[in-house]
């Protein structure tokens, strides 16, 4: 029996096996959508217990992968949208200045959020072949052979694409390195 069948079938083992296997990738994935590790987390686990709830309804004669990223990418949606929802809410931590009750809020920082709409719009800017590259290894967490097979390319090609996809990349958010300048 394959993974699939015994994934439908409901072999309590072949979880640990598909958690090892996909539960990077996958974090990549939600990673990706969502900006915010803890949430990526949340997601992961919620794809992993949604797959799991529906292995019965799986075809085995079809892949895995595409399949778990299409309920990683659901979840973290799903995530997002309950996080905005409670965005709003203001934190019960509060910390007491003089008297004054200062309330704590959290999300990410104006920079952070800029330098992550840095890193897409440069991602843009490469061209579709490197730029596909790039999104299987850190997106998707495929190793440089992965990409090859799932590309039909030659491994020395997936290798040169991602070199010169990371050196161009590297070029075009060397602004981000440099220290910013206050007046």
């Amino acid at each position: 029996m394959n993974v699939g069948e015994r994934f439908q079938s409901g072999d309590e083992s072949v979880l640990t096996e598909l958690y090892r296997r996909y539960s990077g990738p996958m974090f990549a994935t939600a990673l990706s959508l969502l900006g915010d590790r803890e949430l990526a987390a949340d997601a992961v686990q919620r794809a992993f217990l949604q797959a799991w709830q529906g292995a019965s309804r799986f075809d085995p004669s079809r892949e895995l992968q595409p399949w778990l990223y299409a309920i990683t990418r659901r979840a973290a949606i799903d995530v997002y949208r309950r996080a905005r929802r409670t965005a709003g809410q203001v934190s019960l931590d509060a910390n007491t200045w003089v008297g004054e009750t200062v309330l704590v809020t959290e999300g990410p920082s104006f920079d952070t959020a800029w330098q992550v709409w840095q890193v897409r719009q440069a991602l843009e800017e490469l061209p579709a072949d490197e730029r596909h590259v790039l999104q299987l290894a850190y997106f998707e967490g495929c190793t440089q052979t992965e990409i090859a097979a799932r590309l039909d390319l030659p491994l020395g090609t997936v290798k040169s694409r991602t070199h010169r996809a990371q050196r161009r990349l590297a070029a075009l958010l060397s602004h981000l390195r440099e220290p910013a300048c206050m007046p």
